[in-house]
């Protein structure tokens, strides 16, 4: 499949996503994000049009390197839930942001509800 195709199939998957999932001041969107490095992940209003809290396996704080893996994503999430608990986040809506629900998705989501969010 060319490269082009395949970018196009996975932006008609963000949008037909996108259509169904919108965050809120009171349950803002966890949208995560993954590169062939790096995993990002944002709680986003959508009414306000503001990210409320952000965190990725490149920020100037963490003292251990996290890849993008499984136990990258594992600890992301559970990072992800630590940092939204403490802005006063509780319940989020889940964008996977066009990727399948497994592996390091499933991760994040795994680890963001053991740390207390409700998904």
């Amino acid at each position: 499949m060319l490269p082009q195709k395949k970018n196009e199939l996975l932006q008609l998957r963000k949008w037909r996503i996108r259509k169904k999932v919108t965050g809120t001041a009171e349950r803002p969107r966890m949208s995560v994000k993954f590169t062939g490095q790096h995993i990002y992940v944002q709680f986003i209003d959508d009414g306000a049009g503001r990210t409320l809290a952000a965190v990725s396996t490149r920020a100037k704080g963490s003292t251990e390197k996290l890849g993008a893996n499984v136990k990258g994503a594992t600890r992301l999430g559970a990072l992800a839930a630590e940092t939204a608990k403490g802005k006063g986040i509780t319940a989020v809506v889940f964008d996977r942001n066009g990727a399948r629900y497994h592996g390091k998705v499933k991760a994040i989501a795994d680890a963001a509800r053991e740390g207390g969010l409700k998904l």
